[in-house]
């Protein structure tokens, strides 16, 4: 395991010291709402992101997001399987989306679902369930720049807290 975030540093940079930042649709018309806070929950530092997804003037996603290297340069995260996140919700579904070097547009990400229930839990999310969202080539492992946990997608009220997010390996069994 790699820990990106465990929420210890001060608001709001990461422990890779990269900071964490909010945004919504509005950036493309779009009229949702959202803020990014940290919070102690259930003794657990965490981010939550609360907000209201709309889909008026074709917007519909709050979004928060962490660049992975230093000024948004390449990340190789080809040594892990995936990534795992500690998240409590409002039993909605949200999506964590990676961006690379190919996603060039803002619309353009590798993407997995999850469901946040009320009780914390922790989520796997292997990279070989990303789905690419509007980009032709394969998520490339050797050129990770950001990831983004996102309530997309319908009109809903978000509520999401995330108190961990690492890479995970799948131990080996041995030969």
């Amino acid at each position: 395991m790699m820990l990106i975030d465990d929420f210890s540093k001060p608001a709001p940079f990461a422990a890779n010291g990269a900071r964490w930042r909010l945004f919504t649709d509005t950036v493309m018309g779009g009229v949702s709402r959202g803020t990014m806070c940290r919070e102690t929950i259930d003794d657990r530092p965490a981010v939550r992101m609360r907000g209201e997804v709309s889909l008026d003037n074709n917007g519909g996603f709050v979004q928060i997001s962490l660049d992975l290297a230093s000024e948004g340069s390449i990340f190789d995260a080809s040594a892990f399987d995936g990534l795992e996140i500690d998240v409590l919700g409002n039993g909605e579904h949200y999506n964590l989306h990676i961006r690379t070097e190919h996603t060039v547009r803002p619309w353009q990400s590798y993407r997995q679902t999850f469901l946040a229930t009320a009780s914390w839990q922790t989520v796997h999310l292997p990279f070989k369930s990303f789905v690419a969202h509007r980009v032709d080539k394969p998520l490339d492992l050797h050129r990770i720049r950001r990831i983004g946990l996102v309530a997309i997608g319908r009109a809903f009220a978000a509520d999401l807290s995330v108190s961990r997010i690492a890479f995970y390996v799948i131990p080996s069994l041995g030969a």
